[in-house]
């Protein structure tokens, strides 16, 4: 073997079709288009979401509701969480980077802190939101709520 007779895989490559190159190739006169109309002429595109004339499913659905461009949105950590959090790294001290670090969130997300589960440790907490079952979970073991 030698660079003389290399060649592709067999059925690796294929030839293209040579559309409108006479009658004699067979793909002559119309180019495998059919006859006429607008998918026969050259440019042609359909618009998205056109049915054909039918009115249009996004014109026949009503509008409804808004977007609060406003809105802020949390990435939800429950007590419990932070309870297995912190035994499992043994640290008092739970904020923004241990988060981050322990794979909870993405660097980009706000944190708030949810009240489901149960808190057997005293911790200091920094998050961007906390609900009020949190806060009451975290003092009563006379922990902290640090908002950032």
């Amino acid at each position: 073997m030698d660079l003389s007779n290399l060649r592709p895989a067999k059925g690796s490559t294929h030839n293209s079709k040579r559309l409108g190159r006479g009658q004699g190739s067979g793909k002559g006169g119309t180019s495998t288009r059919g006859h006429k109309g607008a998918k026969s002429r050259s440019g042609y595109s359909r618009k998205i979401g056109f049915e054909g004339g039918q009115m249009p499913l996004q014109r026949r659905v009503p509008k409804y509701g808004f977007k609060n461009i406003n809105r802020k949105e949390y990435k939800g950590i429950n007590i419990s969480t932070l309870q297995t959090l912190a035994e499992t790294h043994n640290i008092e001290k739970i904020d923004f980077e241990t988060l981050i670090m322990a794979g909870l969130v993405s660097k980009n997300a706000l944190v708030k802190i949810l009240g489901k589960g149960t808190l057997e440790k005293k911790l200091e907490v920094h998050a961007h939101a906390f609900s009020k079952s949190a806060v009451e979970a975290i003092e009563a073991k006379k922990g902290t709520a640090v908002i950032l």
